[in-house]
């Protein structure tokens, strides 16, 4: 009787049959749905996790006959159960829910259903949610605090390295106290920061460089709103997602708004590899609020993102990481990776215990120095910086494990110094798209630089272009079209060496050529320089383009007249061929309505 008052308690899947508590049946909905499940992942009876054959195609039961059916030995046929489940129920079963008399009644049949299923698959599904909770660096305490870092006893740091994932994954935070270096965007007493606290979360489209907290920001709001049961999480991304796809989460996003009445948010992940005709999928549903869109990008929205879809989100502009920052989230990883700090004391228990954890002979160090180098190398890339740790701490316990297995090798402390940081890292990880933003801010500071003769900034941003893999050719282009823009006249000069370091690198190519950019960028930035050229004609263009009416005819004299009736007609009529006077010509050679325009002086405004 215990049994079946317990399992009337339950709640029933009517996809897999399956038998839930009533907090989890929505998160396994989405599951089984989404999934396709074929067996329920938790609390299922032998007898359905046992059947084969489409899940849709199982009969409704009662709730009645599946207990009936669980209380059977494992392994034992019951002619009247088979009976039973043939049987479908007039109603659904997880709308059947009969209260318990009392407490003990439901412990009971609850660690009774526990020795339906194998030793092996209990011991098997156990330890796979023990290794998920440790594997896990967002642990909370009794108090409802977050912890920062894993605990030694539960996982030690070797494990942790040699689990199969980035260090930056495993470390992802999981609320907002833990997510460092956005403070303008999400710190306190900020308007996302209310909004995202009471829930209400609005379209967004979170653009900023690579490993600032874009995907880790969209990942807070899913574990908020899976812990409030608000919302509904759904994650793509637009470098494998089809059309269709989007189609059918929204449909299903629909449905759950209609039944459930749950909101459905939708994060995309570089939301900018979707084209034009793709992202108008998303407006009417963005518009009529059946999905919040969460869209991450790395390129400037202005440029990749509809405008019709951009005026229905919010935009939100994530910063590049300070070393500061940096240096938190190192921090961070070092306490859950159980690394000391070499001078710096040990805070929340004995060090050598945690060190030491599982029978580990070595005792793993990182000089202070060590992660400042990460901080100020990874270019404020999250990613890049939490992977050069791993890879280095990981690079130093290999050595030292190889040094333990050889004739008379002994325990030693493992010690991360600067230079294993840097040979991991090797050089400087400089953000720079040839194709994207960065492309032209960088070459933007680079003419502004030479403009206003500033030999030195001219020659940092040459730098950071060729560093990061910038094309020689298309910086000497443009430093051709500076010579004559900018320097022109005030030294004629500029031109030819211009195109003189142009064809330079053309010949050798890089790296060779990196310092012949380099003169001709010092040469221009030291040049006297005059716009004369540049805005004489800028003034010439305008003109054209303001004309009202038709542009005026040539004058007479000056037309060519190669026949006869060009003559006749009055072509060349008067025209003084200025090299037979000796004197100064007076002649006409503008048309008659613009005669008094100079336009080394004119512009546009005194039309």
């Amino acid at each position: 009787m215990a049994q079946e008052t317990g399992k009337a308690d339950a709640v029933q899947c009517p996809v897999c049959l399956g038998d839930f508590e009533a907090y989890a049946i929505n998160a396994h909905l989405d599951n089984c749905l989404l999934n396709d499940a074929k067996s329920p992942t938790s609390g299922t009876d032998g007898d359905s996790a046992s059947e084969s054959g489409p899940p849709h195609k199982k009969c409704r039961i009662s709730s009645v006959n599946a207990s009936e059916n669980s209380d059977a030995p494992a392994g034992t046929a019951n002619p009247e159960s088979k009976v039973h489940r043939g049987a479908p129920s007039s109603v659904f079963t997880m709308f059947q829910r009969n209260k318990a008399q009392n407490q003990g009644e439901r412990s009971t049949f609850f660690s009774s259903k526990q020795t339906v299923p194998s030793a092996n698959s209990i011991g098997a599904k156990r330890a796979a949610l023990e290794e998920k909770e440790c594997m896990s660096p967002h642990r909370v305490k009794n108090d409802g605090t977050a912890m920062s870092g894993l605990t030694p006893t539960c996982l030690p740091a070797h494990s942790l390295l040699d689990s199969g994932k980035p260090l930056a994954e495993l470390m992802r935070p999981n609320t907002l106290e833990e997510y460092f270096g956005q403070n303008k965007i999400v710190g306190e007493s900020t308007l996302i920061r209310s909004l995202l606290d009471s829930q209400e979360i609005p379209s967004l489209i979170l653009w900023g460089p690579p490993g600032c907290g874009k995907t880790t920001l969209a990942h807070i709001i899913a574990s908020s709103s899976k812990k409030s049961g608000t919302a509904r999480f759904v994650k793509l991304s637009a470098t494998s997602t089809s059309t269709n796809e989007v189609r059918e989460v929204i449909k299903q996003a629909q449905n759950e708004l209609r039944l459930c009445r749950r909101k459905t948010i939708l994060f995309i992940d570089e939301i900018h590899r979707f084209n034009k005709s793709q992202q108008d999928t998303f407006l009417p549903h963005v518009e009529c609020g059946t999905v919040t869109l969460i869209g991450a990008t790395t390129e400037n929205p202005s440029f990749q993102v509809n405008a019709a879809l951009l005026s229905r989100c919010r935009v939100l502009v994530l910063e590049k990481l300070s070393v500061e920052a940096m240096g938190a989230i190192l921090r961070r990883a070092a306490a859950a990776l159980g690394l000391r700090v070499r001078g710096a004391p040990v805070v929340g228990g004995d060090g050598d215990s945690a060190e030491r954890a599982s029978g580990s002979e070595l005792r793993v160090l990182i000089e202070q120095k060590a992660l400042d180098t990460i901080a100020y190398l990874c270019d404020g890339d999250a990613r890049t910086g939490l992977n050069g740790l791993q890879l280095a701490v990981q690079a130093r316990i290999s050595a030292a494990r190889l040094g333990q297995t050889k004739p008379g090798g002994t325990s030693q402390d493992v010690l991360v110094q600067e230079d294993h940081i840097k040979e991991g890292l090797q050089r400087s990880h400089i953000l720079y798209d040839k194709a994207g933003e960065e492309h032209y801010n960088c070459i933007s500071a680079l003419h502004k630089s030479m403009r206003g003769s500033h030999a030195n900034a001219a020659l940092y941003w040459l730098g950071r272009m060729l560093e990061g893999g910038e094309d020689p050719l298309y910086v000497a282009r443009r430093l051709v079209r500076f010579a004559s823009e900018d320097v022109g006249l005030a030294d004629p000069a500029a031109l030819p060496q211009a195109v003189a370091a142009f064809q330079a690198c053309h010949f050798i190519g890089m790296p060779e050529c990196e310092v012949i950019l380099a003169q001709c960028v010092i040469y221009l930035a030291r040049a006297p320089k005059s716009v004369e050229v540049y805005k004489a004609y800028t003034n010439v263009k305008a003109c054209l383009r303001n004309q009202r009416g038709p542009l005026p005819p040539v004058p007479l004299h000056l037309r060519n007249a190669p026949t006869k009736l060009m003559k006749n007609l009055g072509y060349a009529k008067g025209y003084k061929y200025n090299p037979a006077f000796s004197e100064a010509v007076e002649q006409d050679y503008l048309p008659e309505e613009l005669r008094e325009v100079d336009f080394f002086t004119w512009t546009p405004s005194n039309l």
